[in-house]
């Protein structure tokens, strides 16, 4: 179940622990503003997400929204989604002698600033929306959820085509379909419970 409260979210902590709470208390000693977006903590500035941290099977960390937009002397931050994320960046550790608070502070301070600029790079906009094929097939064996799936948004149309084109397997893209149909049919997004 996704956290409500930051403190639900670092009280409910079973990986990464210690860790998460290490960097939660470095960005808490800045100006930023502590909310859950996504399921997770989300540090803000007048409103703009700055950062947010999380914790994985291999590593922990935190990314940048504008992280794009750092100068990274450190060379410390990453592109998880070669050609999907324009801004987003992460800062992923491996051990806790990989938190390195003076460094986080001065990459924080960066991006606090360019926020208040209000520097960004924004999503890319208009790009077409690629249905595919098993998606299209089972859409048109369901009307209800074909119909709900013509009123959804576009972003909410390019969320269930890409999670079901990102299905490596034949048997994962068929589970996922048959996981979306549902949700579609009540024309609901797919990460609404995170929203």
């Amino acid at each position: 179940m996704a956290a409500k409260t930051p403190d639900d979210y670092y009280e409910g902590l079973e990986r990464w622990a210690d860790e998460l709470r290490a960097l939660r208390a470095i960005i808490t000693s800045t100006e930023l503003t502590e909310e859950i977006k996504w399921g997770g903590p989300c540090y803000t500035v007048d409103g703009k997400h700055v950062v947010g941290v999380g914790g994985f099977k291999s590593y922990f960390g935190l990314w940048f929204h504008q992280g794009a937009l750092l100068k990274d002397e450190k060379r410390v931050l990453i592109n998880a989604q070669q050609g999907k994320t324009r801004a987003l960046r992460q800062w992923r550790m491996h051990a806790p002698a990989d938190i390195k608070p003076q460094i986080i502070k001065r990459y924080l301070k960066e991006a606090i600033a360019l926020a208040r600029e209000g520097k960004e790079i924004k999503p890319a906009r208009g790009k077409a929306i690629i249905i595919p094929p098993e998606l299209k097939d089972a859409l048109s064996t369901n009307k209800r959820a074909a119909a709900a799936f013509k009123k959804l948004r576009p972003g909410l149309k390019r969320e269930y085509a890409d999670y079901v084109a990102e299905a490596k397997r034949v048997d994962t893209e068929a589970r996922r379909i048959d996981k979306i149909l549902p949700m579609i049919a009540q024309g609901a997004g797919l990460k609404d419970k995170y929203r």
